[in-house]
């Protein structure tokens, strides 16, 4: 959410940002806010002038009654009728200042709901294009390697491990939903333990959240899109179920001041997640990879301004650095204009490689949204020289394992049937290093 006097002093800019986001639709927003703005700061001007009249005339009325007492039968008519002038000019204000106020609170209730919905200023390094297809590919970790037999499936491969039950889940819980068993159950763990550690090992300290929040923190730390595609209400109550966990870290500070010397925070939390995923995506994103129910282990930094560029890198280098230590090659995709989410200023995505599919695939994805939840969330920094500013939020995925099982899988899979286990991963399996299908 951009800051009412930023818009105030840089429509242009602001407007000329929305075009590059391919939301032209939002432009009109631009100009209400200007117009609301005005005429909000108006009736508060008025408001203050009225309260200074008041005030006024509410002690020249003190004076007044004192001589009143002591004035003659000629003089206490005019007297009277002064304070009786003045107590009515009091009435009058006290009206007008009611109805000051209500269109105040009107005024600044939709220069809110405005805010909410103008995105976003994206970094300038940010390519331009309307939509994922213009992502762009930036730089490859580790060869994309295609094997000299098929690769099944990703759930053939967990079913041939005894490792999946679907059916039973869509017969529980309905499409979108699965039960991961024995050794493909473990694997699973196993990749969430490794990459707590992992992120514990780079000096992040471990968090588990809360797993529902109230609605002013949804509105604190996502879009109103966002929300409306991804959230579960639970209904009757003021509670959300996250889509991850960023949502109840990043809310931990609402209405917070932070001592500028406990920045940076970083922090790495586990949590489930849950998610609505509306409408059909594609033959492949069945089985596990688009689903309603996951976890994930995710990183969040909280910085000063200055520093969340360098932190941004650092983060998405975090996530290549722990796939290729478990022996996946990658991408990084730095997401075009378009595919920002509106808080965000800049996001890229880190991308698995499918031998299977033979293209890369999304596992991890790194923002940096600038103040843009600060803002929303009113968490602010006191600074050593006692100032108060907005500092600036990031998040990254660490691990979201049915993505990552997919991507292990499939590298890992050999011309038997049967999977390598990466030897970071091996303490968490029991020493185990290969699983052996007793399915064919």
């Amino acid at each position: 959410m951009l800051d009412i006097r930023f818009i105030r002093e840089n429509p242009d800019l602001v407007r000329e940002n929305i075009k590059k986001k391919f939301q032209d639709q939002k432009l009109p927003l631009v100009d209400e806010v200007l117009e609301l703005d005005q005429k909000n700061r108006a009736a508060i001007t008025e408001a203050s002038d009225l309260r200074a009249q008041k005030n006024k005339l509410s002690r020249a009325n003190g004076p007044l009654f004192g001589k009143l007492k002591k004035a003659t039968v000629e003089e206490r008519t005019t007297i009277q009728a002064q304070i009786d002038a003045n107590m009515a000019a009091v009435k009058a204000n006290d009206e007008r200042l009611a109805e000051l106020e209500r269109l105040e609170e009107a005024y600044a209730e939709r220069i809110h709901v405005c805010l909410l919905s103008i995105p976003n200023i994206i970094d300038p390094s940010v390519p331009i294009g309307p939509d994922d297809s213009c992502n762009v590919e930036v730089e490859r970790f580790g060869e994309p390697l295609v094997p000299n037999f098929p690769i099944p499936y990703h759930t053939d491969i967990m079913e041939s491990l005894s490792g999946v039950d679907m059916d039973a889940a869509g017969r529980v819980a309905g499409n979108g939903f699965y039960y991961l068993l024995g050794d493909i159950a473990r694997l699973h763990s196993a990749v969430l333990a490794y990459a707590r550690d992992f992120m514990i090992d780079k000096g992040f300290t471990y968090c588990i959240p809360p797993y529902m929040i109230h609605g002013n923190v949804v509105e604190g730390v996502m879009s109103q899109t966002d929300m409306d595609a991804m959230m579960y209400k639970i209904e009757g109550e003021d509670l959300y179920l996250i889509g991850t966990s960023e949502h109840s870290m990043i809310g931990r500070f609402i209405d917070q001041i932070l001592p500028e010397e406990s920045l940076p925070q970083t922090l790495t939390s586990y949590s489930p997640c849950f998610r609505k995923e509306k409408g059909a995506h594609g033959i492949e994103e069945r089985g596990v990879y688009r689903i309603h129910q996951f976890e994930k282990q995710e990183m969040i930094v909280i910085c000063r301004p200055e520093d969340s560029m360098a932190w941004y890198e650092k983060m998405w280098r975090y996530s290549v650095e722990l796939f290729r230590s478990m022996e996946i090659p990658v991408r990084q995709l730095e997401c075009c204009s378009g595919d920002l989410a509106d808080l965000k200023v800049k996001s890229c995505d880190i991308e698995a490689w499918s031998p299977r599919q033979q293209k890369y695939f999304e596992v991890c994805s790194c923002s940096n949204l600038g103040d843009a939840q600060a803002r929303r969330l009113k968490m602010r920094v006191k600074g050593a020289d006692g100032k108060m500013y907005l500092p600036h939020t990031l998040n990254n995925t660490v691990a979201a394992p049915p993505r990552m099982l997919i991507a292990l899988l499939e590298n890992h899979l050999q011309a038997n049937g049967s999977v390598t286990i990466p030897a970071v991963l091996q303490s968490y399996m029991g020493g185990k290093t290969i699983l052996v299908p007793n399915k064919k």
